[in-house]
């Protein structure tokens, strides 16, 4: 039975990468059916949707949701990923952002191949705070951390249980203890708890500031990491960095209750100055569709498109799309 994909190219360059990628998902032999959505900032400039309640009703009969990129400049920053993105994660209940790590940091000769788990609909992201006096000399600003039990510990739990599959078997907590007393304090008491359930997996703990020096001196000490929101969106970035770069970067939103459909998307914006010049990578796109292929039981074709994708490609969006699905259907 045919995979049933929602596509949501985006903007700018976000619907070039996605047509590769499901050129690839092809290739590889995998079945597929596929319905183009259009949302992201265009179509908001059209006429003001964003993510309407209906839209996000019939996103949810789908098995998973491949995104290409979201944003234009004519829009302002945030109205975008706080209804578009943030909306999906929170209502599609989207509780792990799942990214890997392949590469050789500069200035490193060895590779390196880490994941890190970030928890997703939880931390600062969920808007509480406010203004008061606004604009005025005496304005005030607070923005809270919302931390609880449950998304604290499924988060982690998810962590052992990735950590379980892999050769290493070692788990990474990345957190501020030391300042950040109450969430610190609730992550680290609920890692050591669960920690306690997975015996084979071995243990360590970073404070952030640290984890950011290691991840570029020492990228090889990491297997997994669990961290939480805000930490996690900034760690990513840099893991991005010293892998190849953030436009070879993957990501995965994952349900894994699966009460609703995963979502996948490449880490790279939407570039609106080279948007339909066919000038975009489309292998950060293309290996997001490999985690998406994970998620749906197909294995084996994920990792042939990995191992297509190892090897870097060369010139315009569509000519390094027909050499990987080349490779995958070799």
């Amino acid at each position: 039975m045919a995979h049933n994909i929602a596509v949501i190219g985006g903007d700018g360059i976000g619907p070039d990468v996605t047509a590769e990628a499901i050129k690839v998902i092809r290739a590889a032999g995998v079945d597929i059916t596929t319905s183009e959505f259009d949302l992201g900032g265009s179509r908001y400039l059209k006429d003001g949707e964003i993510l309407s309640d209906e839209t996000l009703d019939e996103l949810r009969s789908f098995d998973c949701i491949l995104l290409g990129a979201v944003g234009t400049p004519e829009v302002p920053p945030g109205v975008i990923e706080r209804g578009l993105l943030l909306k999906m994660r929170f209502e599609l209940d989207l509780y792990i952002n799942q990214r890997p790590f392949v590469g050789v940091a500069p200035g490193g000769t060895e590779p390196h191949d880490f994941v890190v788990i970030r928890e997703n609909t939880e931390g600062p992201y969920v808007g509480e705070g406010g203004l008061l006096r606004e604009g005025t000399p005496h304005e005030v600003a607070t923005q809270g951390s919302f931390n609880t039990r449950f998304g604290v510990e499924r988060c982690i739990r998810h962590a052992f249980e990735l950590a379980m599959t892999r050769d290493r078997k070692h788990l990474t907590l990345v957190h501020k203890t030391n300042v950040l007393q109450f969430s610190g304090s609730l992550w680290q008491r609920t890692f050591d708890e669960v920690a306690t359930e997975y015996p084979q997996v071995d243990t360590a703990y970073n404070h952030v500031d640290a984890a950011c020096i290691y991840f570029v001196q020492d990228p090889h000490r990491y297997d997994v990491v669990v961290t939480d929101n805000l930490f996690g969106d900034i760690l990513t970035d840099l893991g991005g960095a010293v892998s190849g770069g953030i436009g070879l970067a993957s990501s995965a939103n994952l349900n894994p209750d699966r009460t609703g459909p995963s979502m996948f998307e490449p880490v790279h914006g939407s570039a609106p100055d080279i948007a339909g010049q066919n000038k975009a990578n489309p292998t950060a796109a293309i290996l997001s569709a490999a985690l998406m292929l994970d998620f749906l039981g197909e294995r084996d074709a994920a990792e042939r498109i990995r191992a297509a994708c190892a090897e870097a490609g060369t010139g315009s969006t569509t000519d390094v799309g027909d050499m990987i699905a080349a490779r995958v259907g070799n």
